[in-house]
């Protein structure tokens, strides 16, 4: 009786797979349906929310469905990032990440892996930071900002979007390089943070450029210098860091997407897809480069090796600077 089952058994499950393959096939052709919520682990005002707003607006045009930002706050992204990990993959929850998820393994004990519990959407761009100072500050450029923190260790405080963001590991970097005591100070979130910089509650601001034009251009900032390796078309008249006194210094952010564990790759494809057409529009190309940043395309493989590459290189950094959870 048993080998009479066997070919039944094994067309029974080569149904099931196709079954299987078409079920799937059907929900990346149905998908989506619904609204999509894309969760952004800090508060509104910080690059992560100023890149992801610009891709959700154009990718729920390209998808027919609404894609709502939901900031999700708290423990350098650990918080949001958290919600994200345990939704259900189904491709309605995703999930901006940025150089802070590469950082944060090293800082926080995260309740989720951060390689194992997602899959790699898509990367959507780059860009650098900018050294900005409250205008109160008398100084006016690189080398009168050393002497000045130089003359008065200690005195000047530098904010960030919190411990283990992109204007943390800006900061740490410059002090590393310069050999300058400047005081950390974490706010919960880079929006929070500009605006503790512009009120005089902190002097100084290693903020990623997107975040920071605008209040550059008002004059509620003093710009010194960007901290690309080379000058930014968008502020082309500002210095480099690394031609203001402090050779080799270059620090660059970077914003993607990725979706719970478990996302069909049907979908993982289609939503990759839709964003790369997002990306290539010249709608989004000219407000990356207003805002100084660089849409940037890879496969969603490429992506996945990507982020380890950067947990990888930002732990010894993050070892060397002494950073630690507050």
């Amino acid at each position: 009786m048993g080998k009479l089952h066997r070919p039944v058994l094994t067309i029974l499950g080569l149904l099931l797979t196709a079954a299987a393959f078409c079920a799937s096939a059907a929900t990346a052709d149905d998908y989506p349906t619904r609204t999509i919520r894309l969760i952004i682990p800090f508060p509104p005002g910080g690059s992560n929310d100023v890149v992801g707003r610009i891709v959700a607006n154009q990718l729920g045009q390209k998808l027919g469905q609404q894609v709502f930002v939901d900031n999700r706050a708290g423990a350098g992204g650990v918080v949001g990032t958290d919600i994200a990990a345990k939704s259900a993959a189904d491709g309605y929850t995703l999930l901006v990440i940025s150089v802070a998820h590469a950082v944060d393994p090293w800082i926080y004990k995260e309740p989720y892996d951060p390689i194992k519990d997602f899959v790699p959407v898509g990367i959507l761009g780059t860009g650098t930071n900018v050294l900005t100072v409250n205008p109160k500050v008398p100084v006016h450029s690189v080398q009168e900002l050393l002497a000045f923190a130089k003359d008065k260790p200690g005195f000047l405080n530098y904010a960030s979007a919190g411990i283990g963001s992109f204007q943390n590991l800006s900061g740490e970097l410059f002090k590393l390089m310069a050999g300058v005591d400047i005081v950390h100070v974490p706010y919960k979130g880079g929006g929070p943070a500009m605006l503790a910089v512009m009120g005089g509650e902190a002097q100084v601001m290693f903020s990623s450029i997107v975040q920071t034009v605008p209040n550059i251009q008002s004059g509620l900032l003093r710009a010194l210098a960007t901290g690309g390796a080379k000058r930014s078309p968008i502020l082309p008249d500002l210095p480099t860091i690394g031609e203001s006194g402090v050779p080799g210094y270059v620090a660059a952010d970077w914003w993607g997407i990725l979706a719970p564990a478990g996302t069909p790759a049907p979908i993982v494809d289609k939503l990759h897809g839709a964003i790369e057409e997002v990306l290539k529009s010249d709608d989004t190309k000219k407000f990356m480069d207003q805002q100084g940043a660089t849409p940037w395309l890879m496969s969603s493989a490429d992506f996945g090796s990507y982020i380890q590459s950067e947990i990888a290189k930002w732990g010894p950094v993050v070892q060397k600077a002494g950073m630690k959870a507050e």
